[in-house]
């Protein structure tokens, strides 16, 4: 059976704390929960306790897996990326306070940058690697597929392997495989070890690629991604992960929260063959 987490993207149109967010997963039936930074970053920066709040999560029977930052650990300029890799250790820190191991590490700085060297790439990563060590975070080289670099899942575990990294790993998403144009077979060729996080949705494809955009992600089941495919090759590489369900949709940040998550998980449990 799948370990399911929920991203805080999904209802981040509420504004909600992160306290909050973590009380919604717990009730919907999320086994985890995956915030972003910046929540991290105002939760303490309002007088809260990142440890408390990290009991707080394991007293709700959930853990942290993984959390969204954007430190620019991978661009070329060498004064940007000295500041990314402090980034991402400031960041690292925080995700491991929380009780966290993982943490996204996208293409973040080379969003518009194409032909950077992946050989490069794999070293840059080896190096936010070596940061991660020092707080037992392990960062996920993360597919976006409207980047110009790290746009397909090759790409992503050309570096995961390149780097040398005994930890390396992968961070893909069923909407981001559609958009950067990775077939899905290609996850078939990776290990599960590889890939102990995986971003779940949604996506309608009457909306070309090239035109789709975050806001067009919906609940699993209600686009035409192959999610069965999905699931099935994750299973055949031995997936032990958690899957977390990943929305952006304005559509979805209306109402109430908890209702808008608990949809999202039994919309999950449905495409996941639990029902």
């Amino acid at each position: 059976m799948f370990k399911t987490c929920l991203n805080t993207s999904t209802l981040r149109g509420f504004k909600l704390p992160l306290s909050q967010s973590v009380q919604i997963a717990a009730q919907a039936g999320y086994d985890a929960i995956e915030p972003w930074i910046d929540e991290l970053q105002a939760h303490e920066a309002n007088g809260g306790s990142l440890e408390e709040l990290g009991q707080q999560i394991r007293d709700a029977g959930l853990s942290v897996q993984g959390a969204i930052g954007f430190a620019e650990w991978i661009v070329d300029d060498k004064a940007r990326r000295k500041a990314g890799l402090e980034t991402a250790k400031r960041d690292m820190e925080l995700v491991a306070r929380v009780g966290g191991q993982l943490m996204a590490a996208p293409p973040m700085g080379a969003v518009e940058t194409s032909g950077l060297s992946l050989e490069r790439i794999a070293e840059r990563y080896a190096a936010l690697c070596e940061v991660g060590r020092e707080f037992g975070v392990r960062p996920l080289v993360e597919v976006w597929g409207f980047s110009q670099t790290l746009s397909r899942l090759g790409e992503a575990v050309f570096v995961a392997i390149e780097s040398g990294v005994p930890e390396a790993c992968v961070l893909a998403d069923v909407y981001h495989l559609y958009k950067g144009g990775s077939p899905i077979a290609g996850l078939g060729l990776l290990s599960g070890a590889a890939l102990p996080l995986f971003h779940i949705n949604d996506y309608p494809t009457s909306i070309a690629p090239a035109d789709i955009n975050d806001a067009d992600r919906v609940f699993p089941g209600d686009g035409d991604a192959p999610l069965a495919q999905v699931f099935e090759t994750l299973r055949s590489v031995g997936f032990d992960g958690f899957v977390s369900l990943e929305l952006f949709n304005p559509a979805y940040w209306q109402g109430d929260p908890l209702k808008i998550a608990i949809i999202g998980r039994e919309k999950l449990a449905i495409a996941l063959g639990e029902e």
